[in-house]
């Protein structure tokens, strides 16, 4: 397993090493003593599954609030998508900054998002399937959200804002200046 920096602190590009045949592919997605060996010890206690169907799907800018905040392992099963983390804790050096990079079946990358991070992705082909690990169980109470177009993060999504399909509640979220509830 190889793990990588991301221009901000604490944030993970995590690429299992897949070993592969005429049959296929076997990898280890996540093997606990693998991640302590590297000096993280997370306690995964859920795992989500979502489906796109069409490209051009975005979803986030999500997060959760303590004291149930989510530290993510996210990967791509089926598809390509255009993942966001912005760092939203407001002692960091990197307040308001972003990392975004490309998932997919076919690179293999995971990206670890922590604790102080919105994250969002945006479909990038048809039939896209996203799956990521979680410390803490989902909760309506806490969940919450960042403006996925708020001009002040400055993120270049990949596919124009008329082309994107969209949640409700996804249009909704605050801009980065407005949120009352951070990390510090």
């Amino acid at each position: 397993m190889l793990f990588e920096d991301t221009e901000i602190a604490g944030l993970k590009i995590v690429t299992p090493t897949k070993h592969g045949d005429a049959r296929g592919f076997f990898s280890e997605i996540y093997k606990r003593s693998d991640w302590q060996a590297a000096g993280f010890d997370f306690d995964f206690v859920q795992d989500n599954h979502s489906y796109s169907a069409p490209s051009g799907t975005l979803r986030g800018l999500h997060f959760q609030i303590a004291p149930a905040g989510q530290d993510k392992l996210i990967r791509v099963a089926r598809g390509r998508i255009f993942d966001v983390a912005v760092d939203i804790r407001r002692s960091s050096p990197t307040f308001g900054k972003h990392v975004a990079l490309e998932l997919s079946a076919e690179n293999w990358r995971q990206l670890l998002v922590p604790v102080g991070f919105a994250h969002g992705f945006l479909t990038l082909e048809p039939d896209t399937e996203v799956l990521y690990k979680a410390t803490s169980p989902y909760s309506a109470a806490h969940d919450r959200g960042l403006a996925w177009d708020d001009p002040d993060l400055g993120i270049d999504w990949p596919i124009p804002a008329s082309k994107l399909l969209l949640s409700e509640r996804d249009t909704r979220w605050p801009r980065l200046r407005d949120l009352t509830e951070t990390f510090e």
